[in-house]
């Protein structure tokens, strides 16, 4: 991040916490290209900053083919056109796969994209981190947003893979076994001896990091070494032969080897970190996470005896579609030649991009599984946001190898949802019920957590920290306060704030953001809260995708401050962004729950006053005279609350622009 950082004093270097500029490498943005474009002329904006900096893809709602939908892809392609920026139109493939095989998300750089997904770019090396709608309209008009500083967790693998365990099993194993948010907003280190990096492969790397999203976490990156260099060369190589006598832009066998030969990316001895987790590889077995949750990880050979019986089956996504994942699915059908999907399963296949179905079908391996009754869907996002053929019905069950099993994700809230690698989805498909192809029979994970404790703060600081007040700039209120409202639940994600279904609807207006928010978690939401509660929550709020419309629909319940035990941080940038206030506060989490019975959404009576001059928060259990209570929260600085005072960021950088 010193690399990327821009604007920092001299002798300045960041730390964990710090809020920065960053100026990425590269910027992604996709099917919500046209609404970040909208922002972007919005601010005042006519030019791109930097072209060469961004890359549109068309990936989410390929087989949408309204009038609607058509004419913002066209609109899309035109501005980028426009812009000079590089363009990949719809069914080429899903965005992370295109930034990483092309050669965009680069080993020892910094890439953005406004999805959630952009972990991924961390199995090459490349610190990927997501951004949301405002942040990319600000790089396309500065070349720069904000970033703060996370801490980071160092993750020890140990052993080697076992045969027939993959990269899907350890990530579903990590969000099962770590469960209580240990990696929540952290960026994780991967690291392990060469004979452990050996045992997994780019695919396996990529799959992982991707799905540290799911596990709570900014980023997940592996260091440099040379899986990932003869990786990067066999791209090149691959490329080469079929672009014949030109050379690609970015991947090219020459530089490759340069590029090498002088970088190298691996924490440094003396490091320190905020957490630190082992996973022995070698007692791995495959997974399955689920239902509807990837936070619950049972060893497949426990699942199987359930005979869990399925009616869709999913090989798509950018987490597991590519050729070898392709390649492990239709192994399960070849080794088996006259079987065939399971009457009354369907099964979609899409691959990540039409590169790796080329390679998937010069292999042979596509047509094994369209053989097999498999239904081809067109390389794009599809079934996992929940959009277009094959999504799940009422009381249906699927297992998938995709990133997210959220309730009502892929279809019904009424269906259930399991992830599992590609081979346990084949085999699954072909069983009618969730099971392996029966090549391994596997042990519980031997894991150890270590957390070191943080410093404690001398007496002088302790003092200091007490009397000091925040500044507070004109405009921004000095008080905020409100009745509680109690939505009590942990992991509430932003399915549940704002279902996917409205998210690439553009023309939905404020009216009715405010009638469908919280409805994947609480229907009754809307006939409960009030304008200017206080929305109270669990942990983990606002984990899941980048959509900005879960900020957003709160705001339109004129709900201006929302407070958590913890929040997932691209539902903190989105607030910030968007002008919502947050507050983490997991002592008054604990004490509702002591008081109130569980229930989804409760008006509980109760008062909430945030000091933000003070950085403390008082609550009133009650009407006047009731009991009160006090707590030091965390500082909100000048330079965050002027965006506020802005309006938001977009209004932030369109004063900025016009400095």
């Amino acid at each position: 991040m010193q690399r990327y950082a821009v604007g920092l004093p001299v002798g300045k270097f960041v730390r964990s916490g710090d809020y920065v500029s960053i100026k990425p490498h590269h910027c992604m943005t996709h099917d919500n290209s046209w609404p970040v474009a909208q922002k972007f002329f919005s601010i005042g904006a006519t030019k791109i900053h930097d072209n060469r900096q961004i890359v549109m893809t068309l990936d989410h709602d390929v087989q949408n083919k309204s009038e609607t939908n058509l004419r913002k892809y066209q609109n899309i392609e035109e501005l980028a056109k426009k812009m000079g920026v590089d363009f990949y139109g719809a069914g080429r493939g899903i965005g992370h796969q295109i930034l990483v095989e092309e050669g965009y998300a680069w080993p020892g750089t910094l890439t953005v994209a406004s999805d959630s997904h952009s972990n991924m770019y961390g199995g090459i090396s490349c610190l990927g981190t997501p951004i949301v709608r405002t942040d990319a309209a600000a790089i396309w008009a500065t070349g720069q947003t904000w970033w703060q500083i996370p801490p980071v967790a160092r993750v020890e693998l140990k052993g080697v893979l076992p045969k027939g365990v993959t990269g899907k099993d350890v990530i579903v194993s990590l969000c099962g076994l770590f469960n209580n948010d240990e990696v929540l907003n952290h960026a994780i280190e991967f690291v392990g001896s060469e004979q452990t990096l050996e045992s997994l492969k780019i695919d396996d790397r990529l799959t992982i990091a991707n799905m540290t999203t799911e596990w709570g976490a900014l980023s997940g990156i592996f260091p440099i070494d040379n899986v990932l260099k003869d990786w990067m060369l066999r791209k090149a190589s691959m490329h080469a032969q079929r672009l014949r006598n030109s050379s690609h832009p970015r991947l090219v066998s020459r530089e490759i080897e340069e590029f090498f030969a002088l970088n190298t990316l691996s924490a440094s001895p003396d490091a320190s970190y905020a957490k630190s987790l082992t996973l022995d590889l070698s007692t791995l077995s495959p997974h399955v996470a689920g239902p509807n949750s990837v936070k619950i990880s049972t060893p497949l050979t426990e699942i199987e005896e359930k005979r869990v019986a399925i009616q869709k089956a999913y090989l798509v996504s950018c987490t597991n579609s590519r050729a070898s994942d392709i390649a492990a699915a239709a192994e399960v059908f070849k080794s088996n030649p006259s079987a065939k999907v399971a009457p009354g399963v369907e099964f979609y296949i899409a691959a990540a991009s039409t590169l790796e179905e080329e390679a998937a079908t010069k292999a042979g391996d596509w047509d094994a599984l369209i053989n097999a009754g498999a239904k081809a869907l067109p390389a794009g996002c599809g079934p996992c946001i929940g959009l277009g053929t094959g999504l799940l019905k009422d009381g249906e069950v699927g297992i998938s190898a995709t990133n997210r099993n959220f309730k009502g994700r892929m279809g019904s809230r009424e269906a259930l949802a399991y992830l599992a690698s590609p081979e346990v989805v084949a085999a699954s498909a072909m069983k009618g019920f969730i099971a392996g192809p029966g090549n391994y029979t596997g042990s519980s994970s031997v894991v150890s957590i270590s957390s070191p404790p943080s410093p404690a703060p001398s007496s002088a600081q302790s003092s200091n920290a007490q009397e000091a007040e925040t500044e507070i700039l004109p405009g921004f209120p000095p008080l905020v306060e409100g009745e509680i409202v109690f939505c009590d639940a942990d992991n509430i994600n932003t399915d549940g704030i704002y279902p996917g279904k409205y998210t690439y609807q553009d023309s939905i207006s404020r009216e009715q953001m405010a009638q469908v928010c919280m409805e994947n978690y609480d229907s009754n939401f809307p006939t409960i809260s009030k304008p200017n509660d206080i929305l109270v929550s669990g942990f983990n709020f606002g984990c899941g995708s980048s959509r900005e419309q879960a900020a957003t629909a709160i705001l339109a319940r004129s709900i201006k401050l929302v407070v958590a035990g913890s929040f997932g941080n691209i539902f903190m940038r989105n607030s910030i962004n968007n002008s919502l206030m947050t507050v983490e506060l997991p002592n008054l989490i604990e004490r509702l729950r002591e008081k109130f019975p569980k229930t989804l959404t409760r008006r509980t009576g109760w008062w909430l006053r945030w000091d933000v001059r003070r950085s403390k928060v008082v609550v009133r259990e009650g009407p006047e005279g009731a009991e009160e209570w006090s707590l030091g929260v965390g500082e909100l600085p000048p330079n965050v609350q002027d965006v506020f005072v802005k309006g938001g960021l977009e209004k932030w950088v369109k004063a900025r622009l016009e400095q």
